[in-house]
């Protein structure tokens, strides 16, 4: 199974807006085009949050931008996002909504790891609940997780006082199930790829700015847009990569 990851795009209700000097609209565009250049005809496809830049009006744009592809969309919010607005601009195919979704060998665990009106991540205890739940329900299945803050530091000082707040109740969930192959999440615009115990965790960088890697404070730098590509195997194999759009590709 193949599937592609774009995070962060940071989208408006007005196309020709910047944010921090990048163009969204346009670079999400050309993080679209590479992609179906690159990696035409992907089995499922995961946005993971931060999809508008605090506008709803963005959705429509990403609504454009998705809404013709044959394969489910997998959508989560991120701390830029109203996840009611996202839900409901983003309502029936090829968008997804669903907590958890098997997918032949593969289960997909989305998590919504927002705080209203915060920039740090957190899951409720409800919510880990679910997740030991439809693990444990589906021991058959490789599982790949799904958040857009992130779990573990990225070296930033800044950055990493928002990540989940509570990521070792996470990694205790997770760790009482062998099939849990993948963690991936967005929020970071930076790359990681690491693993911990036997989990394959997975950093993906925005489709727009990038920030830069190990600065104490909030600096962007001039890397370009990217998105991930994933291919899962049906004996649990995860394969990965990010693809660096160029002002050539």
């Amino acid at each position: 199974m193949r599937l592609l990851q774009f995070t962060d795009t940071h989208l408006t209700g007005s196309p020709g807006m910047q944010i921090r000097g990048v163009a969204t609209a346009a670079t999400l565009e050309r993080a679209l085009a590479h992609a179906a250049r690159r990696h035409p005809g992907p089995d499922a496809v995961l946005l993971t949050g931060d999809l508008v830049h605090d506008d709803a009006g963005g959705y429509a744009a990403l609504r454009r931008c998705f809404g013709g592809f044959a394969a489910p969309v997998h959508c989560l919010p991120g701390n830029h996002d109203d996840p009611a607005a996202l839900r409901r601009e983003l309502a029936g195919p090829p968008f997804v909504h669903e907590f958890a979704m098997r997918r032949g060998r593969w289960l997909f665990v989305m998590l919504d790891s927002t705080v209203p009106g915060r920039d740090h991540g957190h899951l409720g205890r409800p919510q880990l609940q679910r997740l030991d739940a439809a693990l444990a329900q589906h021991r058959d299945a490789h599982a790949l997780v799904c958040l857009h803050h992130h779990p573990v530091p990225h070296g930033s000082r800044w950055l990493d006082d928002l990540m989940v707040d509570n990521a070792g109740e996470l990694f205790d969930v997770l760790g009482r199930h062998a099939g849990v192959r993948g963690l991936a999440w967005g929020h970071t615009h930076q790359p990681l790829d690491a693993a911990r115990g036997g989990i394959r965790l997975m950093g993906t960088p925005s489709t727009c700015m990038q920030f830069a890697q190990e600065s104490p404070e909030f600096a962007v730098d001039a890397r370009p847009p990217a998105y991930r590509w994933m291919k899962l195997g049906d004996d649990g194999g995860l394969e990965t990569g990010v693809e660096w759009v160029d002002g050539d590709d």
